[in-house]
């Protein structure tokens, strides 16, 4: 038996959770839990809501309340939206605990007495009429990029990272007060005193998955930089050192000393003590936006306080929404809370599951939803299961028969159910979940075309035997489905368990043993019915309706940017409208350097290529550009057999929308010419940055 420790990334108490962090964090996470418990392994998984940081603070003020009110307010909205998916959490704490602030507090003061804290003066923004140092999303003004609308810490128009002192235009965004720059005196965490020890640590993991070990190396290719450990602020955890007051630890130097002092608060509770399930195999469950800081900085931060480090650090990829990047500030986004009032939460479990391995960015779309759970939940799993009830009862008076003299048939699909269990419990332990929800509706599939073939409908008047051993079979099917399920769906797995009459506390290798003859089935149930187009139709109306309820019109951002962009306020419709005659003589637009710098180009290694059915030019590749790998459908066909294309080089635009190409997602584009002549950049390194 292996102790494992299971963390969940910290939700950040400023909003509920939507399909997003179930997808990348907290399903994967419960599958890799539930399997464990199931194979016999003793699992503490842990989370909490990360309550502190500039966004909690301003959002406090803007409505006047204390900072602890609103994070209190989306810790119980975060609690029941984790509740209703059932994550098995064993501990959900909060870091504005007390036992949270006092780990994190010695946690700190423990690196500073080893010298791997310092003090530096450094310059920010300080607002003279609210007498205070502003932090990053304390402040707003222009881009010096872009020129449009950005906090102190990011422009959300071109995405460019950004600090306060480098707005133009910067306000207060308590007052609106112009602020001016001060020097002023932060700890720093020597993060570049690790670098070797990273390296070593990254390279050598034979836990971390390509996504995570690809992007910590490319950051340490660049050489760490010592990290900013404090903020001037009231919200938050103080620094324990004379002289620091109205200094507080910066959110990321105790964010994850919350799955640490979570543990401790559930070994209060249980008198366990936590430690051993760290010393065992440690888990942390992320989305990829974060893997920085937990590749790099945690590790370091245990390195320096001589703690184990975390064996695997799973990156969950993004999530999309109908062909479109998630935004919650354009109301663009289903929220949790929402679904599960009209679906169960085990619908969504599955899609999210299904739809995408997790090491790719994939999308939730409303057609996919009900087309996947009709065809697949409804069609496959849940006709089988209702077929053998009901024809158990039907002709053996709910009873599992007999089985006997078994034909090659039989013994083909009692080796498929003996031998399933074993391959999806090994697609679990090895993080692929999808793979292992794929596994068993295949069988599900071959068991649909052994009930068919044998024809017990048939079989029971004229070879009853036959009848009964195809009976025999599908209900032991039936219970290894009730268990294999039940990582993925817990509840529908529940029901099957209830219909075949076992306990729902099963063992996994429970899903190999055999009920008995004689074993009494109750009355079927329907499990999984078939969701109505108007159904989904009703939701993607809802979704459109209310992102233009929400969005602004593009008139209204245009003269927002043009009254705020001064030094171009002439120039920006001029650009638009100006056109030019290309040597040719076709008008062609002219676009700003600005605008061109928005796209991001890098080289990328086809390692998959396929054909697109029904498309004689349509391929479907899978691209590595280094950090992780995206499909790209290209029209290369007419121009390139797939097998010319195979592990060719390509520029690619990485930072396009998604969207679908005769229904399959397209993540970027290959860079090729109108007669899809690719550009062959040859000496260039994968993942390489184009400029």
């Amino acid at each position: 038996m292996t102790k494992i420790f299971i963390s969940c990334a910290l939700p950040y108490a400023n909003g509920p959770c939507h399909l997003g962090h179930l997808r990348s964090t907290y399903i994967p996470a419960d599958i890799y839990a539930r399997y464990n418990r199931m194979a016999g392994n003793d699992v503490l998984m842990v989370c909490a809501t990360d309550e502190h940081g500039t966004p909690i603070a301003v959002k406090a003020d803007a409505e006047g309340k204390k900072p602890i009110e609103v994070a209190k307010r989306y810790h119980d909205m975060i609690a029941r939206d984790i509740e209703s998916c059932d994550i098995s959490l064993d501990n959900f704490a909060r870091t504005s605990d007390e036992l949270h602030y006092k780990i994190s507090q010695d946690f700190f003061l423990y690196l500073y007495e080893k010298g791997l804290i310092y003090e530096e003066a450094i310059q920010q923004l300080y607002c003279e009429n609210c007498e205070k140092f502003l932090p990053d999303r304390y402040v707003e003004g222009i881009c010096p990029v872009c020129g449009a609308e950005a906090r102190g810490d990011h422009c959300e128009s071109c995405g460019r990272a950004l600090e306060p002192t480098e707005l133009l235009e910067p306000h207060c965004l308590t007052c609106g007060n112009t602020p001016v720059i001060r020097d002023s005196t932060q700890y720093f965490f020597k993060l570049s005193h690790f670098q070797n020890q990273l390296e070593e640590y990254i390279t050598t993991n034979e836990y971390l998955p390509p996504n995570v070990r690809n992007y910590a190396q490319n950051w340490l290719k660049e050489g760490l930089e010592d990290w900013i450990m404090t903020r001037d602020m009231k919200w938050g955890i103080p620094v324990p050192l004379e002289g620091a007051k109205g200094k507080v630890i910066y959110v990321w130097g105790e964010a994850f000393i919350g799955y640490i002092s979570s543990a401790a608060a559930w070994s209060r509770r249980t008198g366990i003590p936590w430690e051993d399930y760290w010393d065992g195999h440690v888990v942390h469950f992320i989305g990829k936006d974060i893997i920085y800081h937990h590749s790099l900085f945690w590790p370091a931060m245990l390195m320096g306080h001589d703690c184990k480090l975390p064996d695997d650090i799973f990156a969950g990829e993004f999530l999309s929404l109908e062909g479109r990047k998630m935004s919650t500030s354009k109301n663009w986004v289903v929220w949790v809370s929402d679904f599960v009032k009209d679906f169960e939460s085990d619908l969504l479990r599955f899609y999210l599951t299904i739809s995408a391995p997790l090491n790719k960015d994939t999308d939730f779309s409303w057609d996919d939803f009900g087309r996947r759970v009709n065809d697949e939940l409804a069609d496959i799993i849940g006709n089988f299961l209702h077929r053998t009830f009901t024809f158990t009862h039907k002709f053996f008076d709910g009873k599992v028969p007999e089985y006997a003299n078994p034909s090659e048939e039989d013994l083909e699909f009692e080796a498929e159910i003996k031998e399933l269990p074993a391959k999806v419990g090994e697609l679990i332990s090895s993080m692929k979940f999808r793979e292992g929800l794929v596994e068993i509706l295949k069988t599900a599939k071959s068991a649909n075309k052994y009930f068919n073939d044998q024809e017990p409908w048939k079989a029971v008047k004229e070879n009853p035997q036959k009848a009964s051993n195809c009976l025999y079979l599908s209900n032991q099917f039936c219970k290894s489905l009730a268990i294999l399920l039940k990582p993925y769906i817990p509840n529908k797995a529940d029901a099957i368990c209830d219909i075949i009459n076992i306990s729902k506390e099963n063992v996994w290798d429970d899903a190999s043993i055999f009920l008995e003859n004689g074993h009494e089935i109750n009355k079927a149930k329907p499990l999984f019915k078939k969701i109505e187009d108007k159904v989904i139709e009703a939701q993607k109306e809802k979704l459109y309706a209310n992102l233009e309820d929400s969005e602004e019109t593009k008139d209204d951002k245009d003269n927002k940017k043009d009254k705020k962009d001064k030094s171009n306020k002439n120039k920006s419709n001029k650009d638009k409208k100006d056109k030019s005659k290309s040597n040719d003589g076709e008008k062609m637009d002219l676009i700003s350097i600005d605008e061109f710098a928005k796209v991001e180009i890098r080289i990328g290694k086809i390692v998959e290529i396929e054909k697109i059915e029904k498309s004689n030019k349509l391929l479907k590749t899978q691209i590595d550009i280094g950090d992780k790998t995206i499909q790209v459908i290209a029209g290369l066909g007419k121009r390139y057999a797939p097998e010319d294309l195979l592990g060719k080089k390509v520029p690619v635009v990485t930072n396009l929308k998604p969207a679908k190409l005769m229904g399959e997602l397209s993540e970027g584009m290959i860079m090729a010419t109108e007669s899809a002549a690719i550009l062959t950049p040859d000496d260039c390194e994968i993942g390489e940055l184009l400029m």
